[in-house]
């Protein structure tokens, strides 16, 4: 059995109490088997368990052991690209729904969070903050194309109002998603899969799948047991490794780091967001922050193409913080982390099957808080065969990286070199 490390982040550190929950041996039968205990997987798999299917879900490490457990924590609504791209990339019908349910995700986690009483630090509010006055007229145009497609909670911050929530002199302006929000993601996950148990679900951790044999049904297999399912759902992600290669070369695993700091006094903390609002600023290389609980600013950003671990987190990160928050200068750094993301070339979510009865959902490239939740109905609705909403997402383009497995790093990091290159001087 393959060890995996335990993450060294502020949200294991701080995580609600999870019972062990025992690998697969030996066979066992399932209607759905999901591969990946993360949001994809555990959405899917929560949705099908409350229709009444029986659920198994094959972990290879522990339940939201990957990006699902170690994210930023933002609720962000919409796509990684936004609704004008889709726009120019599929039919009018699943324009519709795909605009639907850009803003639905936020939705379902409060529903979860609601409804199964999930202990996950839940706070309100979003903000989009503009370095330079380019980034202003983006957050306008946004807000506009938001209201075109009937969301109307994306309000317009000018510099006072942006000051008045984040304590800092760096921004021009931004605008706050009412619907937005932030939460500890790990304790999300982790309420989820208490939730899919308390149906009926079945969760084996320590179980890394190793071969799908097609047929009906279909056997799943890892080391030490089998699961012969009906159907399966492919929900690894970024942590899928080589399992199906066809997937890997329509994506890439990327790295973000993220630092937490020293609880912080209540004065400081109010000082530095007074609404508690969680806040991403609109570079191509963003960085994004919020109070985790108990007021720790969790600070976050930088990519690393390839998924490779940094060396030294906070040397990466602590500079980027100070430059917002310059009163942290003496602050303490308590935790240091790095997750990975799958991110597309397009950077829209690829979702499709393998065969009739393989279901796959990867490449939220970046935000894959809301989209996972999304992507987790759609699924189970197309399983019970209602699948307009999942051939919404499979009607969007699936480009391989030019390139290939070799210069898919190089070439996507000069791009973003590029991109990074304009933030950088406000072009």
């Amino acid at each position: 059995m393959i060890q995996y490390p335990p993450v060294p982040s502020y949200y294991a550190a701080s995580a609600n109490r999870a019972p062990r929950r025992p690998a697969l041996l030996g066979p066992c039968e399932a209607d759905v088997c999901v591969v990946g205990a993360g949001y994809t997987g555990l959405s899917t798999a929560l949705f099908l368990a409350e229709a009444g299917f029986r659920v198994v879900v094959l972990e290879a490490a522990t339940v939201g052991w990957g990006a699902s457990g170690r994210n930023g924590g933002q609720i962000v609504n919409s796509f990684s690209r936004d609704l004008d791209s889709i726009e120019r990339q599929t039919a009018p019908d699943h324009l519709r729904l795909l605009a639907e349910m850009a803003f639905e995700g936020s939705q379902i986690i409060r529903e979860r969070v609601r409804d199964y009483r999930i202990r996950c630090d839940l706070k309100e509010g979003g903000i989009f903050a503009a370095l330079n006055p380019r980034q202003l007229r983006h957050l306008e145009a946004q807000q506009a194309l938001w209201r075109r497609f009937g969301y109307d909670k994306l309000e317009l911050l000018d510099q006072q109002a942006i000051r008045a929530r984040v304590g800092t002199d760096r921004y021009t302006g931004g605008a706050i998603d009412h619907t937005g929000g932030h939460i500890h993601p790990l304790n999300l996950a982790l309420g989820e899969a208490a939730a899919l148990e308390s149906r009926g679900g079945v969760i084996h951790e320590h179980s890394e799948v190793i071969q799908i044999l097609p047929g009906h049904p279909a056997t799943v297999k890892t080391r030490e047991g089998e699961v012969a399912a009906q159907f399966v759902v492919l929900a690894g992600n970024a942590y899928l490794g080589g399992l199906v290669p066809e997937l890997g070369a329509k994506s890439m695993p990327c790295g973000s780091q993220i630092i937490a700091t020293e609880p912080l006094d209540e004065a400081t903390a109010k000082r530095l967001l007074p609404e508690d609002n969680c806040v991403e600023d609109c570079n191509y290389l963003l960085d994004y922050f919020r109070l985790s609980g108990d007021k720790r600013l969790i600070y976050g950003g930088g990519v690393v193409y390839g998924a490779r671990d940094p060396a030294n987190i906070e040397r990466l990160i602590r500079p980027n913080m100070l430059k917002t928050f310059p009163e942290l200068a003496g602050i303490k750094i308590d935790y240091a982390w790095t997750g990975n993301f799958l991110l597309t070339l397009s950077r829209l979510p690829q979702m499709g099957r393998l065969q009739d009865n393989v279901f796959y959902s990867q490449g939220c490239s970046g935000h894959g808080v809301t989209f996972t939740h999304v992507a987790g109905k759609a699924l189970a609705l197309a399983i019970q065969g209602q699948a307009e909403d999942f051939d919404a997402f499979v009607s969007l383009p699936h480009y391989p990286f030019p390139g290939g497995r070799l210069f898919r790093v190089p070439l996507t990091a000069l791009g973003a070199w590029y991109y990074g290159l304009r933030d950088r001087l406000g072009v």
